[in-house]
């Protein structure tokens, strides 16, 4: 509908219109009589409706998606109206139509909308944006249409109440409906998105049956799994791969879970890993090693370790002295030590927290003399300084909840070690005399360990 759009008593018909959205549906012959909104509003491709169309709708009389209304006299019933016509998909509210659908116009059609303004931004959770309009009519009389979307649903009532559209009657969502509202408004992530050019043919088999075999006996019945049917197990079973362009494709999850190396280099050539040892203690400090590791997760995890290992050593626990301690007044510096599980922790955090959407952003691994920085691109908007306190205690931020669940599986093929950040952030405490830093800035998520 257009915004804020006031016909005046005396002018043509003809030349009002209210814009409407276009809807994917066929267009079919429509009789003159009075027709249902229902119907109109899942067939009709034409972009405005005028007011003799109005006029036609409101005689068709109430149903899923059209809401008559003679006044505005209560706003808490308003609220619960406009929810359950949002949670059901959308529709349109029509104030200064009576019971026997004639238009009796409403006294103030501009406090009207101002009430309606702030109802769906105070009284509906989350918020609403309205789209309203004013419609004159020449015998002086005038209505208010509220045009309601519900991409943002499910929808509740300041006091916390749920309401759902039947017909044209709202009620009170059952549990099991709610559940269903809050299913449909699970969101898409960046993980679910199917690889442009890839196939099933680029998944290593023998790491994902690997990986299923671990479940045998359970979610995986081997024997009806005649033949190794990696697309229907990714896509049924594992949910990632998906339909495209008429193949079954695996996700960005799926590809980077299972992917072969040489393919997920070729395919996602951002989820390479840049590694670097500095000889000092900033980035300013002369470059000792730098290389590109690519590959799967398991690939890029196994990688990232190996070249620590190389420039430091990894402990379960702080021994009584360091065998670097010994040597005194070497030129060389001595090799940093770290906790290991605080370590495998962090690079754990680096593979599966990473936003894969931010393009230009590199993920990198710096190892100084005394320290680790581990650094993963991540949007800032949106990861609040509340969010990052909230970490600290555990409380998850997961970017690729499918991906994060898999990789830390033990069915995987690594040992990671349980506790989360909470975990790396004590042992490495404990193990080095200092606080591990962490801090988002830029579209970046950086972790600083610190050695003994």
């Amino acid at each position: 509908m257009s915004r804020a759009c006031d016909i005046r008593a005396g002018e043509s018909p003809v030349n009002t219109k209210m814009a409407r959205r276009r809807f994917r549906s066929n267009q079919r012959h429509e009789p003159s009589t009075e027709r249902s909104f229902q119907e109109y509003y899942l067939s009709t491709p034409a972009p405005q409706t005028s007011r003799t169309e109005l006029l036609r709708l409101i005689r068709g009389g109430e149903d899923t998606f059209l809401e008559l209304k003679v006044k505005l006299s209560n706003s808490e019933k308003i609220a619960q109206e406009i929810v359950a016509l949002a949670n059901t998909g959308g529709g349109v509210m029509v104030f200064g139509v009576n019971d026997q659908l004639r238009i009796e116009g409403v006294d103030n059609p501009e406090g009207v909308q101002d009430e309606l303004v702030r109802i769906c931004r105070e009284d509906i959770e989350p918020s609403l944006v309205p789209f309203i309009d004013r419609i004159a009519f020449d015998n002086g009389r005038r209505i208010v249409a509220l045009d309601i979307e519900g991409k943002r649903r499910p929808y509740r009532t300041r006091d916390g109440r749920f309401y759902i559209r039947i017909g044209a009657e709202k009620r009170e969502t059952t549990p099991e409906e709610l559940s269903t509202l809050i299913s449909d408004a699970r969101p898409f992530g960046f993980e679910n998105l199917p690889v442009s050019g890839a196939a099933t043919a680029d998944v290593d088999e023998a790491h994902l049956w690997s990986f299923l075999r671990e479940f045998e006996g359970d979610a995986f019945d081997n024997a009806r799994a005649t033949g190794y049917p990696t697309s229907d197990v990714l896509e049924r079973d594992l949910l990632l791969a998906t339909e495209y362009a008429g193949e079954v494709v695996p996700t960005v999850a799926g590809l980077l879970l299972f992917g072969r190396d040489e393919r997920v280099s070729e395919l996602l050539p951002r989820a390479a890993i840049i590694a670097t040892r500095f000889a000092g203690h900033s980035l300013q400090a002369p470059v000792v090693e730098r290389l590109t590791i690519t590959g799967n997760l398991l690939t890029l995890f196994e990688a990232s370790l190996r070249f620590v290992k190389r420039y430091s050593d990894l402990w379960d626990a702080r021994p009584k002295s360091f065998p670097a301690a010994e040597i005194a007044d070497s030129p060389v510096a001595a090799r940093a030590n770290y906790h290991r599980g605080a370590l495998f922790e962090a690079l754990a955090n680096l593979l599966v927290h990473r936003d894969l959407a931010v393009r230009d952003q590199p993920t990198r691994l710096n190892i100084f003399d005394q320290s680790i920085e581990l650094i993963n691109p991540r949007r800032t908007a949106g990861f609040s300084p509340v969010a990052q306190k909230a970490i600290r205690y555990g409380v998850p931020e997961r970017l690729n909840p499918q991906l994060a669940a898999i990789f830390s599986s033990p069915a995987y093929g690594l040992k990671l070690p349980q506790g989360g950040l909470p975990m790396l952030l004590r042992e490495s405490r404990l193990f080095s005399g200092r606080r591990t830093e962490l801090n988002a800035i830029n579209d970046e998520f950086r972790l600083r360990l610190y050695g003994a």
